[in-house]
């Protein structure tokens, strides 16, 4: 999965390429009016005749101010990765199944014989200062990405199974062994080579080789260490995408222009603006038209859906929230994560009756005018035959939560239960900051907990700024015993990068043995039998739900407010590598 954290109305990304990204049926309360008028929303604005010139505004929603760290290999979060969007294309054009394709940048050729990947990218992609991308800016990525002094979150397992990778990683190698430029390092090739290859390669966000380039001239006499704060990263980025950095106002804004060397040809805006507004104030924002391309939240679905001079596009997105739990903890030394047997919150049927008492289509209904639903497994339904539709999670079920605890040796004494070896039971939540709604919705999970018994409160008694949620989470914070976040997930759906002993993503800190053979057999070659791969996402999809350690909540659909003078704005697949460079104003 490629994945970069999603800090809006739902939660966490991480991240081969940028294509950050419907649906099955969800809960009940999803069948209302206006989640079955949103599932009719097109997934494009009307194809009209363009215009040259012209300013676009695009609200970039959130309360705190954006990082704006523009690297793939170091970015975090989805704010990032929104404001960078006008420049920062990926490699490869994919298909509405995100199949990549031969339409992009670049090129990508498989040979299984030989257990490599070539990676060709086109003659005229240039960066914004007019110079060639070349495969030493193809390879450079991979150095960011596997070299300690980064810090980057992108090294995962499954880009450290490029040969070569975990040496240089290591500090015992200068260069990666297994990238080779057989033309040279200003040739336009690179060839990667792997002990063996993996079904998902043929897709997009399959996070075994990167989708993007780094300016090698540009970046190369920026240590790494100093790399993420500099103004080659923070101030001055050079994109090979349709539009070039200006000016950036720093967390607040971002402006663009065309980008005259860009290879498909001379973009239609002279400006696009990336302009922060709190979540608090979208919806005003919308129907003042203070923006010509907005993301709606769904709580404020009904402020804004009579809105004039404004086209709604939708789409269900490959993402969805989930709570999470605690038990155990990153160990950076040796670069895996190590379960606590003896962690408070290590104990199945804790998990399980937490999951059982939370009211999901209660809030979605009553909170996001039902546009939110309940999800049963961490594998969506657009994933296909990868989902598994029996599996059923966690509907709510107090009687049921209360009987597990029960036999679990929960016991109750007072008001609260107390640990099956009599010691009491505090639970801290960290949840985070949002909208307007974030603070009943939290606060109701909080009071059905207390319902079977548990005493939970949130964290440091407060919600917690987005910023440092994911600052505590990554760095394991003491003290929090549960979460609640989100993923945006890749478009190849294996979630080794998220769940395998080797993810910094993994924030639970989940590694047991069973977990570990499932994982590896989707990722197999015996994988390559699409059957075979089906049936290693089912079991894997029933054994996570059976063992609640990471409980998926909700997805949403994802409405997009789109000023009426607009053409070109489209949310289908195959059009996000050109998104911005197909905007433009109607003649």
């Amino acid at each position: 999965m490629k994945k970069v954290k999603f800090l809006g109305s739902l939660g966490v990304v991480s991240a081969a390429a940028l294509t950050i990204v419907a649906c099955g049926k969800g809960s009940n309360s999803a069948n209302t009016d206006d989640s079955k008028k949103a599932s009719k929303f097109p997934a494009e604005v009307a194809k009209k005749e363009a215009k040259q010139g012209g300013t676009v505004k695009y609200a970039i929603e959130t309360d705190s101010p954006f990082t704006g760290i523009f690297a793939n290999e170091l970015y975090t979060t989805k704010t990032d990765a929104d404001v960078a969007s006008p420049g920062n294309e990926s490699l490869f054009d994919v298909d509405d199944d995100y199949r990549i394709n031969d339409k992009g940048p670049a090129t990508m050729k498989i040979d299984r014989k030989n257990n490599t990947v070539t990676i060709t990218v086109k003659k005229g992609v240039k960066w914004s200062d007019g110079k060639q991308v070349v495969a030493k800016d193809l390879e450079y990525p991979y150095e960011i990405m596997a070299n300690k002094a980064t810090k980057s979150q992108r090294y995962t397992s499954s880009i450290a199974s490029i040969k070569g990778m975990k040496e240089y990683h290591d500090g015992k190698a200068k260069t990666i062994s297994g990238l080779e430029m057989p033309d040279g390092e200003n040739g336009r090739t690179i060839v990667i080579h792997y002990d063996e290859l993996k079904p998902g390669m043929y897709n997009s966000g399959n996070g075994y080789f990167s989708e993007g380039a780094e300016p090698y001239h540009y970046l190369k006499n920026v240590p790494f260490s100093k790399l993420q704060a500099s103004d080659q990263v923070r101030k001055k980025p050079l994109f090979f995408g349709p539009y070039k950095v200006d000016k950036v106002v720093r967390g607040q804004s971002v402006t663009w222009s065309p980008n005259k060397y860009y290879w498909r040809g001379k973009p239609k805006l002279d400006k696009i603006v990336c302009q922060v507004v709190s979540n608090n104030s979208t919806s005003q924002a919308i129907k003042s038209q203070k923006f010509d391309v907005a993301a709606v939240i769904n709580s404020q679905w009904k402020q804004v859906k009579d809105a004039k001079n404004t086209n709604f596009v939708a789409k269900i997105p490959l993402a969805y929230s989930y709570l999470g739990f605690k038990v155990g903890k990153w160990d950076a030394k040796k670069g895996k994560n190590v379960m606590d047997s003896k962690a408070k919150m290590n104990n199945k049927a804790l998990r399980q009756a937490i999951a059982y008492a939370m009211n999901l289509d209660d809030v979605n209904k009553k909170y996001n005018s039902s546009l939110t639903f309940r999800i049963p497994t961490l594998i969506p339904a657009p994933f296909g035959d990868y989902f598994d539709k029996n599996v059923k999670g966690y509907p709510y079920d107090l009687k049921k939560a209360n009987e597990i605890l029960d036999k679990a040796g929960y016991k109750k004494k007072g008001k609260w239960r107390v640990q099956p070896n009599g010691k009491p039971l505090k639970i801290k939540f960290l949840a985070m900051q949002g909208d307007a709604t974030k603070e009943p919705i939290y606060q109701n999970y909080i009071q059905q907990w207390h319902k079977i018994g548990l005493n939970v409160s949130l964290y440091n008694g407060r919600l917690t700024e987005i910023n440092s949620f994911y600052d505590k989470l990554q760095n394991d914070a003491p003290g929090i015993d549960m979460y609640m976040a989100s993923w945006s997930l890749s478009s190849e759906p294996s979630p080794a990068d998220l769940y395998t002993e080797g993810a910094p993503f993994n924030f639970g800190r989940v590694v047991t043995p069973e977990n570990t053979k499932l994982l590896k057999n989707i990722d197999s070659q015996k994988a390559f039998d699409h059957k075979y791969r089906v049936e290693q996402f089912h079991k894997w999809q029933e054994y996570m739900n059976e063992q609640a350690f990471v409980v998926p909540t909700n997805n949403s659909y994802e409405i997009t407010a789109v000023n009426s003078k607009l053409t070109g704005y489209s949310v289908k697949p195959s059009d996000s590598n050109q998104q911005w460079f197909k905007v433009a104003y109607v003649k």
